[in-house]
């Protein structure tokens, strides 16, 4: 019994499959058209979320270069000076605590000169000891200032709150703007593949009602027409993940080509398991989902 019940899923199983790939050759303008649509989709929306990962990077690197610099007691000796790193380092929202010595400052301002011979009078005391500062979020730069001047031996701090802040809003911008986006694309590719799959079930009604006729359930007639949504679905997904790979290549060689010291690109391979995953459970889900949806409509007969 349990033999014969494999065997018979196993050859229904076949059919469906069989049936799937018979209907989008049959039916092959509607098939391309839909792949096609999968693709322009994917594609776009690939796109922005790559600028957006892109631009969220820079931002994220500009942060990491706006440090604060704190400045120690002159009256502190550099053992001293260098002991107040553990209380530094367990202030909320620092990342890491570099120390810099009254010579590594003398050094570090001549360095800024390639002739700075006019500068040999400059002595170590003229500098203090300081730390260099870095933040997890920027965004609490301001109360990380006030949180590391109440440190004892602290006496000035000096943060750009102004470009803090420029960069934060920055980034709140792209993020939503990128979610936005990305959502009005989704609900207009979905929109579209529903109707492209509407007119590609519409012709075939007529071979939906003789099925029901005849006492074919709902679930058999259903199955060849969802596995023929998940075959294009998977077909535009992986086409829309080649083309997006190849752009993505061709657009960072120029950027890199131009020279631009300041913006870098993320390579692919950092983010292509996650893009091609995005891809095939959203081109999935549009197949799939909008196959499922629009047969219901002659199915309730």
């Amino acid at each position: 019994m349990g033999i014969t019940t494999m065997k018979l899923n196993s050859n229904r199983l076949g059919y469906y499959i069989k049936e799937g790939f018979i209907s989008i050759f049959t039916h092959s303008l509607m098939s391309f058209a839909s792949v096609c649509i999968i693709v322009a989709f994917l594609v776009i929306m690939g796109g922005f979320s790559l600028l957006a990962l892109n631009i969220n990077a820079l931002v994220g690197k500009l942060e990491n270069e706006n440090v604060l610099l704190a400045y120690v007691d002159e009256s502190y000796s550099e053992q001293d000076a260098r002991d107040l790193r553990q209380s530094l380092r367990v202030l909320p929202n620092v990342s890491s605590v570099n120390f810099i010595s009254v010579n590594q400052a003398m050094e570090s301002f001549l360095g800024r000169y390639e002739d700075n011979s006019r500068y040999e009078d400059v002595k170590p005391d003229w500098f203090r000891h300081r730390f260099e500062i870095h933040v997890n979020d920027v965004a609490l730069l301001a109360q990380t200032q006030i949180d590391v001047s109440e440190v004892h031996g602290i006496v000035k701090v000096n943060a750009n709150l102004t470009i803090a802040k420029g960069l934060v809003t920055v980034r709140n911008i792209v993020s939503r703007v990128s979610i936005g986006m990305v959502s009005i694309l989704l609900a207009i590719s979905v929109f579209i593949m529903s109707n492209t799959i509407k007119l590609s079930t519409y012709e075939r009604r007529e071979e939906i009602a003789i099925m029901k006729m005849v006492g074919a359930t709902n679930g058999f007639i259903r199955w060849p027409f969802i596995l023929e949504g998940f075959l294009l679905g998977t077909i535009g997904s992986i086409a829309a993940f080649a083309s997006i790979w190849g752009l993505y290549g061709l657009v960072s060689n120029s950027i890199m080509d131009i020279g631009i010291g300041f913006i870098s690109v993320l390579p692919f391979t950092s983010v292509s398991f996650r893009m091609f995953m995005m891809f095939v459970s959203i081109g999935f889900g549009v197949g799939v989902g909008g196959s499922g949806m629009v047969l219901n409509r002659y199915l309730n007969v």
